[in-house]
């Protein structure tokens, strides 16, 4: 069960981070966002280690491993998401994460031989209705979707599928490796890949950060610490040992802990799709755990 209940705290902690994501990366550049959570994420990961376990014994290719997965998913994958959330939003963005559990599944099933138990398929079904109920209320609104936003969103989503699997691999290959380790690893990949970015599209990185306020500086930091860290900390530890295509499915309730948020942060009462949602949510929980 616990690493279900790690997979829901790296949900809240992300969905919490996506609202300042969003917020930034529309002011700044979704670039300038990702490159500055993911520096946070790397520092607080290098505390974490030396204040916990310490660095164990790695080799070569386990470091590359991770580090490709980080390249690949908090890297590209990211770069798509953070994109999307700045012209969709995190709410809608997150619906399609729906799809999330099918994608990884099918990886999953050809890299590690993983089936989705009967339970658990029933679990995702729930969760997917949990979805498509919250969206309905969206779509009532909007009449369409975003076709740029769209594209972002389903490019971030496969590549971060593609991501997860691959940090499987690498924790498979040395069981020894924390949850800390494997992201610090991760994070130097991201940070690799956004500087070769920025060799095409420069950033002012330290002069846009500079423009901030004490207030906005800690806004943005937060985010970081909530969005990156925490939520890379608790979703690494969950798919140590879990089935991947559950713990994805768990993920996609992310678009609930946003609605919420945002729902505080806009000082007005949830809808009534989202209680219906939260209705599927937990009878999907149910058959999850």
């Amino acid at each position: 069960m616990k690493p279900y209940i790690y997979a829901l705290c790296a949900n809240l902690s992300f969905a919490l981070g996506s609202m300042f994501f969003t917020h930034y990366a529309r002011k700044f550049s979704s670039l300038w966002m990702n490159t500055y959570k993911a520096l946070i994420a790397l520092i607080c990961f290098f505390i974490a280690v030396l204040a916990t376990t310490g660095f164990h014994e790695i080799s070569v290719l386990n470091i590359a491993v991770f580090f490709i997965s980080g390249f690949v998913a908090l890297g590209i994958g990211d770069i798509f998401l953070i994109q999307a959330f700045s012209i969709m939003g995190p709410g809608r963005t997150m619906v399609l994460f729906g799809f999330h559990p099918l994608v990884v599944g099918i990886v999953s099933y050809f890299a590690f031989g993983q089936t989705v138990p009967s339970e658990k398929f029933y679990g995702i079904i729930f969760f997917i209705l949990c979805l498509f109920t919250f969206s309905y209320e969206s779509f009532k609104k909007s009449g369409h979707w975003e076709l740029k936003g769209l594209l972002f969103a389903l490019s971030g989503m496969s590549i971060d599928a593609i991501g997860v699997t691959i940090t499987r691999f690498a924790f498979d290959m040395n069981a020894s490796i924390t949850g800390f380790e494997g992201n610090f690893y991760r994070c130097i990949g991201a940070l690799f890949a956004y500087g070769l970015i920025r060799i095409y599209s420069p950033i002012e990185f330290r002069s846009r950060f500079k423009s901030l306020n004490i207030k906005s500086r800690s806004f943005v930091t937060l985010g970081a610490i909530f969005g990156t860290f925490l939520s890379l900390a608790f979703y690494l530890e969950a798919i140590k040992t879990a089935n991947l295509a559950s713990i994805s499915a768990i993920a996609i309730t992310s678009v609930i802990f946003s609605s919420l948020f945002e729902a505080f942060w806009d000082k007005k009462w949830p809808s009534l799709y989202l209680y219906v949602s939260f209705i599927f949510f937990g009878i999907g929980m149910y058959f999850i755990l």
